[in-house]
C-alpha cells in the first residue's frame, strides 16, 4: 500500500513542529535538530519538515511504498511520466536509507517514490534531482566518501553512512 509523502522546507523548526503537532493532533515519530516526521494514518501521509537544506516551501512530494516489489512495480509508470527518471539504491537521506526513484513534474516539482530500508544516525544527502526544477538534465550525484558531518554550521556537501 502506498502512503503519500510530503516534505516541506521550513525556516523555524520548533515553531513548525508546534504548528504541525497541533494541526495533526499528533506528535512527530522522528525529531532531530534539523528534521521532524509524522506518519499519519488518517489521511495516510508521511509528512516531513526540515531546515537549512532547500528554499522554504514544498521540498518534494512522493509515495512511500512498503516493499521492494511494490517499488519496482511502479518503475514503468514513473518512467512513462518522466523519461529522465533518476534511480537511487541504498540512498541515505532524512535519517533513513532507501531505494528510490525520482521524477519531476512539468512545473519542476520533484516526486520521490521510495522504499525505506532502515534508519541511520545522520540526515544524509538531499537529492537535487533536476536542481528542483531549475535544470533540464539530471544533476550528477556526489562521489564523496562516506562521512559524518563534523558540524551543522552549514549543510554538508555530501554525507552518508554504512548500514
Amino acid at each position: 500500500m502506498k502512503r503519500l509523502h510530503v516534505h516541506v522546507s521550513v525556516k523555524d523548526l520548533p515553531a513548525s513542529i508546534r504548528f504541525y503537532k497541533t494541526l495533526f493532533s499528533a506528535e512527530p515519530v522522528v525529531t532531530q535538530p534539523d528534521y521532524a516526521k509524522w506518519m499519519l494514518e488518517d489521511p495516510k501521509v508521511n509528512f516531513a519538515i526540515s531546515i537549512d537544506r532547500q528554499p522554504v516551501g514544498v521540498n518534494h512530494l512522493g509515495f512511500q511504498v512498503e516493499t521492494d516489489e511494490e517499488l519496482r512495480g511502479m518503475r514503468a509508470q514513473l518512467e512513462a511520466a518522466d523519461a529522465r527518471m533518476v534511480e537511487e539504491s541504498d540512498q541515505p537521506c532524512c535519517y533513513a536509507k532507501s531505494d528510490k526513484y525520482w521524477v519531476t513534474d512539468p512545473t519542476g516539482i520533484a516526486w520521490e517514490t521510495f522504499h525505506t530500508l532502515g534508519s541511520i544516525p545522520v540526515y544524509g544527502d538531499d537529492t537535487p534531482v533536476f536542481n528542483h526544477g531549475e535544470s533540464s538534465v539530471p544533476i550528477e550525484k556526489s562521489t564523496a566518501q562516506c562521512c559524518m558531518p563534523a558540524q551543522r554550521a552549514a549543510p554538508p556537501a555530501a554525507s552518508c553512512c554504512t548500514k
